[in-house]
């Protein structure tokens, strides 16, 4: 299957990010992707939660741009992995969700997942995050079918913990989904490095579609994250690096090469019971 991993440079309106993850979209679809990704919060960017509320919708009431991208695969007929969108939940502290859709070539949601780990991190004297003060994490592990493999879905911070991308390849994921937005500091220190490792321990593609730049805001504090969007094959080579300016990467998924990986080195299903003193 060809694919295609969108790299953004998102700002904190929707409304002006749809139409260029469209644009980039219909472009990767043109060189004959047949399965595109986009990075994490495609929708809207933004460290303020008033601007938050000001433009981010429930899902249920037919947000924007996941409206507008299903009816995209649709018309192309192609699958896309938003790589997730922040959207309003029902909860009572008002917390958002940081939510992954994968959307089938008829325009339908065939699995969607929250994202589990919180990015609540210091990672250096002037550079805090608390995604938890603003989103709720989610509490499941999602896994789904399609014809050209299972993936096994996750956002960004749950790269740096390697149990749930072992419980996923166990569950028959052969290709793994890390849409990001990830801070330049752990991005050069740590990025690739962590990709890689989860593709080796676990014989599967990794995707990861990510954020790039300085992101305009309206209010709030601007972001920069780093990102060099990656697709790492199931025997650990990085295939495609997107470098650091917004625009569409390619890469080849056949599920063969899982296979033949796994065959050479057969760790995945491995348990060995251990007596700790």
């Amino acid at each position: 299957m060809k694919t295609a991993l969108i790299q953004l440079n998102a700002s904190d309106s929707p409304e002006d990010n749809l139409p260029v993850t469209q644009g980039l979209i219909d472009e990767a679809a043109a060189a004959g992707a047949g399965f595109v990704l986009t990075p994490e919060v495609t929708n809207c960017l933004s460290a303020s939660r008033t601007r938050q509320e000001e433009v981010l919708r429930h899902q249920k009431d037919d947000d924007p741009t996941l409206a507008g991208l299903r009816q995209q695969a649709e018309r192309l007929g192609i699958w896309v992995l938003i790589g997730s969108i922040a959207v309003k939940t029902d909860d009572a502290d008002g917390r958002f969700a940081n939510r992954s859709f994968l959307i089938d070539p008829k325009g339908g949601i065939a699995a969607w997942y929250d994202k589990i780990h919180m990015f609540d991190v210091k990672v250096s004297e002037t550079e805090q995050y608390r995604e938890s003060a603003g989103y709720r994490p989610g509490d499941r592990g999602v896994t789904a079918r399609t014809p050209f493999g299972t993936v096994g879905m996750t956002v960004c911070y749950d790269l740096r913990f390697p149990g749930l991308y072992r419980r996923l390849a166990q569950a028959g994921a052969e290709i793994l989904t890390v849409p990001s937005a990830f801070a330049v500091p752990t991005g050069e220190a740590h990025w690739e490095t962590l990709l890689r490792a989860r593709a080796i321990e676990t014989g599967c593609y990794v995707l990861a579609p990510a954020q790039t730049g300085q992101h305009s805001a309206t209010r709030g504090k601007e972001r920069r994250t780093y990102g060099h969007s990656l697709a790492v094959g199931p025997w650990g080579d990085v295939l495609a690096d997107a470098g650091t300016e917004p625009g569409v990467v390619f890469v080849d998924v056949n599920r063969d090469e899982v296979t033949q990986a796994r065959a050479r080195i057969p760790a995945v299903n491995s348990e060995v019971d251990i007596t700790w003193s």
